[in-house]
Formats: structure tokens, sequence, C-alpha cells
């Protein structure tokens, strides 16, 4: 059995102001810098695996929580917005002609206009949790976690999430060859010493 922890980055200016940030590389924002430098990876996690996407938002984050660089893989890049990156959720909700839908009604089929579905993102993230061979902390997108979460669970992006992604915590999967399983309470950062 692996154990995957996942981890998501800190905030952004676009993530205060609401704007959907995506595969646009945006820096974290000082406040989160001061954040995290005083915050650490609890024990075990502390050693195990550092996996990041390669955005420079989540490399950052893994750097300041791990004090170590991570590996990045593009697996686990933030899924594509398409044509509502950069913009924001309350905008695209007020202009019926943008398509725009909360995430919690799309289906795993659904796509932003020119961006990914929830299944397309799976499709590229099965392959590397299968290329894993021991315990691991990915340091990536919220996108991301939803997408690898929902397939543990088994949630559809089909009305609410049987989960809450919040930043400074680790949301745990076991996978195992019988299936994944997601453990219930994610476990906090801790604060450095």
């Amino acid at each position: 059995m692996i154990r995957l922890a996942l981890l998501r980055h800190g905030h952004t200016g676009w993530n205060r102001l609401g704007r959907i940030q995506g595969r646009t590389d945006i820096a974290l924002d000082e406040e989160a810098r001061v954040q995290l430098a005083g915050l650490c990876l609890p024990t075990p996690w502390d050693q195990a695996d550092i996996v990041a996407s390669p955005l420079s938002r989540a490399v950052e984050t893994a750097k300041l929580v791990s004090g170590r660089t991570p590996e990045t893989s593009p697996a686990l890049m933030e899924m594509d917005w398409g044509t509502w990156e950069g913009k924001r959720g309350v905008d695209l909700i007020a202009d019926p002609s943008s398509g725009f839908r909360d995430i919690e009604h799309w289906g795993w089929h659904f796509r932003p206009p020119g961006g990914d579905s929830p299944n397309i993102l799976r499709r590229r993230l099965l392959p590397w949790v299968a290329s894993l061979s021991r315990d691991t902390v990915a340091i990536c997108h919220i996108g991301v976690m939803r997408v690898l979460l929902a397939h543990a669970t088994g949630w559809g992006f089909d009305g609410p999430a049987p989960f809450q992604i919040k930043r400074n915590r680790l949301y745990l999967l076991e996978i195992s060859p019988s299936g994944w399983r997601a453990i219930p309470e994610p476990i906090r950062l801790e604060h450095r010493p």
C-alpha cells in the first residue's frame, strides 16, 4: 500500500481576488510566504517523497514546508480552465453567455470552453499515481485534489462534495491493488519549533 498526501499551494494574489488561475503561473503572495515559512510537514510526512506541480506557487509551497527542493511532475499541473482562466467566478455567473456552472454540477465530462474536464485530468493523474513506489506528499492545486479525492470517494462532480479542501492540511489517500481509500480527517501542518 502507498499513502499519498495532498497539499494545496499557498495563497496568491489571484486567489485573494477570486480569479481562476488554472495553468497561469501566479506566484505566492508575501503573506502566504510568511505563513508557510512558519509551518512544516508533520512526522512521518517530513520523510516522504516530495513532488510538486511545476507551477511556481506549488514549488515554492513545497520548499517552504518541507525544506527541500521537490521533484516536479507535469501530471500535477492544475486543470486548464480555458477561456474562464483569469476571470472571476462571480463575473462569469453574472454573464449567462459564459456557460459557467459550479463544479458541483459538472459531472466528470463537463469542460469550460477550451479547457479540461475532470475526466481529462483524471486520465493524466492515474498513471502518475500508479508510478509511485513509496509514501509521497504532492503539493498541487485544488482541481487536482478534487479529482483525486473524487476518484477515491466515488463522488462524481454531481452535487455537494463529500470533502472540503482547506489550506495547510494534508489530505490522505491509501492506494492499494484492492482500491483507493480517502482518510476522512486531514492532518494539519505543524508550526515550526
